[in-house]
């Protein structure tokens, strides 16, 4: 058998693996799972990228609606 050292990811669902890309494998492509331990959530991972965007408006944390969707200002 012939190995590929590529990294795909995806979680468990009802005990099956479900890719975050499914079509980048072929059907039937063998895989081996490692699972991955985290102990923080999502917001305390997604905090790393708090500040690092330049350029928005200063209320752009209140005024997000109406700059994505049009919605008045609050």
């Amino acid at each position: 058998m012939q190995t590929e050292t590529t990294e795909h990811y995806g979680r468990v669902e009802n005990g099956v693996v479900v890719l975050e890309k499914p079509d980048e494998l072929a059907e039937g492509t063998y895989v081996y799972v490692t699972p991955v331990k985290t102990n923080s959530t999502l917001g305390q991972r997604l905090l790393q990228f708090a500040g690092t965007i330049e350029g928005l408006p200063p209320d752009m944390a209140s005024n997000h609606d109406h700059y994505i969707h049009g919605t008045p200002k609050k």
